[in-house]
């Protein structure tokens, strides 16, 4: 008899998914208490929620932006908070509930650059409502924040991160311009990647990241040429939701650990540096992996997702390659380059990207050299 791996499964505490979910809100946050605090993106329609305080927010959270959230909510004293925009504005909610309850600040909590305190108790309830596909915030367990003085992102996290509450409504998404669409879709489809071909997968993980991948595959080039197409729509959140539940059960990879090194030096979306480095890290994973274990189990992952991505019952790991090239070309994802990043700024960012959390979950590791041809070849 095969030998099963002890693995747990944690996600948010309750999840209302399918197109119009979002009329359900006001019940959902009613059962929640009644003083209510939004953390909300700018142009998020939170009318129907009468009485709540807003506060806006754009671009990815920093230090700063958690603090000043962290600020309005220790004057409000909200009984629930609710996380109502993209997955930035999803995980500053989350940071806010943890931390406004207490007297601690973001950096006590921060990995790798905080002090990496254990996360305090008694955080408020979050209702998360996502307005775009992609990081699955609504079901993840850490939120990550800009450090600008040094470069990098880095999470809080813990299960006191996961949303009380996920109400995930493919219809508000139907907003998202096409590049939003485009580098969030991509965030969606590479956390389902990771979570699939990382050692760290289990069996409860493996379903929800190969159907995210089948969405994702069939739907994300449609929702970002076809932004009105409510079925694309609907696979895209799904296949959104689906990733976060995966990866905080299993983990991600070098794709997260390059865009956690680069992305905190460029200030670019965290969708945008995913989708720039995807296939050729795709590519150097399976490279490596041919070299070192070329019979062994991460092949064959990659195998399985070239399947599932395609379409195609045939499909191998170096079709899935090919697939994720064609697919970052037709979406028009600008380079590493065109981002901004400098050539000077590599060695650092490479090293940072091997020290990274989510590096650590890769099928295979690779070296500084192999990710600074990921990089080059990125560019």
């Amino acid at each position: 008899m095969d030998t099963l791996a002890t693995s747990t499964f944690a996600t948010a505490g309750r999840i209302v998914v399918g197109t119009g979910a979002a009329a359900q809100l006001p019940d959902v946050v009613a059962d929640l208490g009644s003083r209510v605090l939004v953390v909300a993106g700018r142009s998020a329609d939170v009318g129907a929620l009468d009485g709540a305080v807003v506060h806006r927010h754009r671009g990815e959270p920093d230090v700063e932006a958690v603090r000043a959230a962290v600020d309005v909510a220790r004057d409000v004293r909200p009984d629930v908070v609710i996380g109502w925009g993209g997955g930035s504005v999803v995980d500053l909610a989350k940071c806010v509930a943890v931390l406004a309850p207490g007297g601690t600040d973001v950096l006590d909590h921060l990995e790798v650059v905080g002090r990496g305190l254990p996360l305090p108790g008694g955080a408020l309830p979050v209702v998360a409502v996502p307005t775009t596909a992609g990081t699955g915030a609504e079901a993840t367990a850490n939120a990550p924040v800009r450090v600008p003085e040094r470069g990098v992102k880095a999470s809080l996290r813990g299960r006191a991160m996961l949303p009380a509450v996920a109400v995930v409504d493919p219809l508000l998404t139907l907003g998202c311009p096409p590049d939003l669409t485009a580098a969030s879709g991509a965030d969606a489809l590479t956390q389902c990647l990771e979570a699939f071909t990382t050692p760290h997968a289990t069996p409860l993980t493996d379903p929800l990241a190969r159907d995210g991948l089948v969405r994702a595959g069939r739907s994300l080039q449609r929702a970002v040429e076809h932004g009105d197409d409510v079925d694309a729509r609907t696979d895209l959140s799904v296949a959104a939701l689906l990733s976060g539940m995966a990866l905080a059960n299993a983990r991600l990879g070098a794709v997260h650990g390059l865009a956690a090194a680069l992305g905190g030096r460029l200030g670019a979306p965290h969708g945008q540096v995913c989708a720039a480095v995807l296939a050729a890290t795709t590519a150097a994973n399976v490279a490596a992996l041919r070299r070192s274990d070329p019979r062994g189990p991460g092949l064959v992952r990659y195998d399985e997702a070239a399947v599932a991505l395609t379409g195609r019952p045939g499909a191998r790991a170096d079709d899935a390659v090919a697939w994720l090239t064609d697919l970052v070309a037709a979406l028009h994802v600008p380079g590493l380059g065109a981002l901004g990043l400098a050539a000077a700024d590599v060695p650092d960012a490479v090293a940072d990207a091997l020290a990274a959390s989510s590096t650590r979950g890769n099928p295979v590791t690779l070296t500084a050299a192999e990710l600074t041809d990921v990089v080059a070849a990125s560019w």
